[in-house]
């Protein structure tokens, strides 16, 4: 049976309402799924050498990747939940844009990195989640990370879907190549994930587990080795599972993340201004630290 907030996905427009047909799929449908596939998402990137280059070089992952994680969720959730227009979105979007200026970053890895909030997220999704997602929210989800690209000004960002996907497929044919940086970034990752349920000492026991949902190209980028069709049948079967007994579970939807999620990091609440890496905020350049002081100087 469809769920209320189902059918009101499917009675709006891909585009014009493509903002509440997200919301309503994060916050109704896959509150759970959808941070799951924004992880995966995220992981992905470190099978690029150039991104996971710059990404080891600021140790981030290495020595705060807790608060590397918490920030990046806050961000893109504060977004997601707010909407494209808002003074905060505003105020998260700048301050993302401040964080990658410091950095060498090239627009084709810039147009890689929005397109995996798209077609991974939606890939885990219908993978894992209790239903596939439909053709609206598909779609919707290409428009509105589409609007957050162009506020970041990530330039030739496709206009259509399909377009976007060849993008993606093509990238990663190419630019998926194994570099002990990318297996640096991913273990610092894994290693986190892991630690949120399991001592350390059982670290490589469990770590394939987590290559369970993972690309066999992927995998090649890491060095990893396959975690064979069992284990893989075992973790599809769980998250599936999973998924449909959170469907079952009553009193718990809407879940906005925000709101309702305990960020380590920030257990007594955050800023925006505590949000990215101590080095570039402590920096005497930071655009954010010197309105702070002026404020302070009155």
């Amino acid at each position: 049976m469809k769920s209320e907030a189902l059918r009101k996905i499917e009675s709006l427009h891909p585009e014009r309402d493509a903002w509440e047909i997200i919301r309503l799929s994060v916050f109704y449908e896959f509150p759970w799924d959808f941070n799951r596939s924004l992880e995966l998402a995220l992981y992905k990137t470190f099978a690029v050498p150039s991104i996971s280059a710059i990404l080891a070089k600021t140790q981030e992952f290495e020595l705060h990747p807790q608060k590397r994680y918490d920030d990046t969720d806050l961000m893109l959730s504060t977004i997601i939940e707010e909407g494209i227009d808002s003074k905060v979105a505003g105020e998260v979007i700048d301050r993302l844009n401040w964080i990658h200026g410091n950095y060498r970053i090239s627009n084709e890895d810039y147009l890689y990195v929005l397109s995996t909030f798209i077609f991974d997220s939606a890939a885990w999704i219908n993978r894992y989640g209790y239903r596939r997602l439909t053709t609206n929210e598909e779609l919707a989800g290409f428009f509105v990370w589409k609007q957050i690209g162009e506020r970041m000004h990530i330039r030739d960002i496709p206009d259509n879907i399909i377009a976007f996907k060849k993008y993606h497929d093509d990238y990663e044919k190419a630019h998926f190549v194994f570099a002990e940086t990318n297996v640096k970034v991913a273990r610092s990752t894994e290693d986190l994930m892991l630690g949120w349920w399991l001592p350390a000492f059982s670290h490589e026991v469990a770590r394939p587990l987590l290559h369970a949902v993972m690309e066999p190209h992927l995998l090649k980028a890491f060095g990893y080795r396959e975690p064979g069709t069992l284990l893989r049948s075992v973790a599809t079967s769980v998250l599936r599972t999973r998924s449909r007994l959170e469907r079952m579970a009553p009193g718990k939807l809407p879940y906005i993340r925000t709101q309702h999620h305990t960020y380590k990091t920030y257990p007594n609440g955050h800023s925006i201004e505590a949000l990215g890496p101590d080095k570039i905020m402590s920096s005497s350049k930071c655009p954010y630290r010197r309105v702070k002081e002026a404020m302070a100087n009155g």
